[in-house]
């Protein structure tokens, strides 16, 4: 396996990682907007408290109980619109980049670093850990959506004829 079959790779689960993660955010916004925030928070935190009786150290369980306080007291609009718009982006830009659609590539990067953005300054209230992997596992997808891309420019541009090449620079 070359280095550019495990870029590729990586790449595309990556893509695969957020159209999934994209998925899951717009599940969680259509709860948001039919269930009311303290229930839900009820129920992460039973399912919290029911694994941290077992470990008290348990890192997803602890997580969740933080959720879970923060949904208590969350606006629901805003929470589910937010999921909802913030996943469909996610699963479109996904969707689009398994297609190889170059247009795409650009999209993506600009997209997953203005949510890396939003993300450090969310850091600065939150001090969450979690939000903290999360920009990088994004900055980290935004480095192999460049690779990729230079890769598709490249390989459409030998392919192409020269007289096409000057008409549509992003196919």
């Amino acid at each position: 396996m070359t280095a550019k079959d495990l870029l590729r790779d990586a790449f595309r689960t990556g893509i695969t990682a957020k159209g999934v993660d994209g998925l899951l955010e717009i599940a969680g916004g259509v709860l948001v907007w039919f269930l009311q925030p303290s229930a839900m928070g009820r129920a992460l935190r039973a399912l919290s408290l029911h694994e941290l009786s077992r470990d008290r150290h348990d890192f997803i369980a602890i997580h969740l109980l933080h959720v879970s306080e923060r949904l208590a007291h969350s606006a629901p609009l805003f929470a589910s619109i937010f999921l909802l718009s913030h996943g469909l982006v996610k699963v479109l830009l996904a969707i689009a980049l398994w297609m190889n659609e170059l247009w795409a590539y650009p999209l993506a990067i600009g997209v997953f670093v203005a949510f890396s953005i939003y993300q450090v300054y969310r850091f600065a209230h939150t001090h969450s850990i979690g939000l903290m992997i999360l920009t990088v596992v994004d900055i980290v997808i935004v480095g192999l959506t460049w690779a990729e891309w230079r890769v598709q420019k490249s390989e459409r541009e030998r392919a192409a004829p020269s007289g096409q090449r000057l008409r549509n620079p992003l196919r």
